[in-house]
């Protein structure tokens, strides 16, 4: 029988092989590096760095957990749902002033991202709770959901009169779109939700893996879902301006995904998901500016690419 090969052999050989493209394309890689250095001094790509760092992290983590409950298509429709709720909000700024909701409209109209997320949120809910359900389970549930939710969106622009609203963005993502208050938001979020998943991680754990088994055990497994569920939404809404309604998905899959090709222990999983997803978004962000390619693309482009290598390294071991 062949001597197995060992699992360090094959690091080497990926870490080998990086070395040499990057030897290979030192000229590219070097005129990418300094033009994005230069990009580096515009506030408004600071606040992308800020905002897509953060969101990366907490969808990378999140992520990990979603997928192993075969829930992962959740950031998909509660995009989508995001994308009808922020239509909606900004479409209510048009209301008749003679009207008697004029008042309320102008309000949700004036702050369309606290009306998104409560939305959001609210339908995260009702995810997880159509998901225990027998008549509709979860990936018919969110099917439904998402497709109405985004032709909602789509109708209620096409028959709002006057209303400036670029779609490509909110449906693609932009780094312009990316504000100040948007990086406060997403910091403050950001910050209670990592400190939520270390907090509780070993219930998590439980929960991810054998629901059954945590609800004997004493776990309130329903209470975790619930914080799933919310966490993912806050996500989401965090993560729609700057990677889009049809993207922000991808940032919650596929770092999952590529860590699962080479380990199996949940906390490595986790953690070379979370560096995977901070990697691709950084090279995301610099091909984005340098070769003015839409962010979200360009993002979910690098993830495919990981996901490539690291399927490759899964195939090379099985060997």
């Amino acid at each position: 029988m062949a001597k197995r090969i060992p699992k360090k052999a094959y690091a080497i050989a990926a870490g080998a092989l990086v070395i040499a493209l990057a030897i290979i394309f030192r000229r590219q890689l070097g005129y990418t590096f300094s033009e994005f250095s230069a990009y580096l001094d515009y506030p408004f790509i600071q606040r992308a760095l800020v905002v897509g760092l953060s969101v990366s992290l907490c969808a990378s983590v999140l992520g990990v957990c979603l997928v192993l409950k075969r829930y992962s298509m959740i950031g998909d429709g509660l995009s989508h749902v995001g994308f009808g709720a922020l239509a909606l909000a900004m479409a209510l700024g048009y209301v008749n002033p003679g009207s008697p909701f004029h008042t309320i409209a102008q309000r949700i109209a004036d702050s369309p991202m606290v009306f998104t997320t409560a939305v959001v949120m609210l339908l995260a809910f009702l995810l997880l709770k159509m998901n225990s359900s027998a008549r509709i389970k979860g990936d018919a549930a969110i099917a439904m959901l998402s497709t109405s939710a985004l032709a909602f969106g789509v109708a209620v622009v096409s028959f709002t009169e006057g209303m400036n609203i670029d779609i490509s963005n909110y449906m693609f993502g932009s780094i312009l779109a990316v504000s100040g208050g948007d990086v406060v938001f997403v910091l403050v979020v950001s910050a209670v939700e990592m400190i939520l998943m270390m907090a509780l991680y070993h219930r998590f754990f439980a929960v991810t893996f054998d629901e059954t088994f945590a609800r004997a055990t004493g776990v309130k497994a329903g209470v975790y879902n619930m914080l799933l569920a919310g966490m993912t939404a806050l996500t989401v809404v965090m993560g729609m301006r700057l990677m889009g309604t049809m993207l922000i998905s991808g940032l919650i899959i596929f770092p999952a995904l590529t860590a699962m090709r080479v380990f199996s222990r949940f906390r490595t999983v986790m953690t070379c998901s979370a560096c995977v997803s901070v990697v691709c978004f950084m090279l995301g962000l610099m091909l984005s500016c340098v070769y003015s390619l839409p962010a979200g693309a360009a993002v979910m482009l690098m993830n495919l690419l990981f996901f490539a290598a690291f399927s490759l390294i899964k195939k090379l071991r099985e060997m």
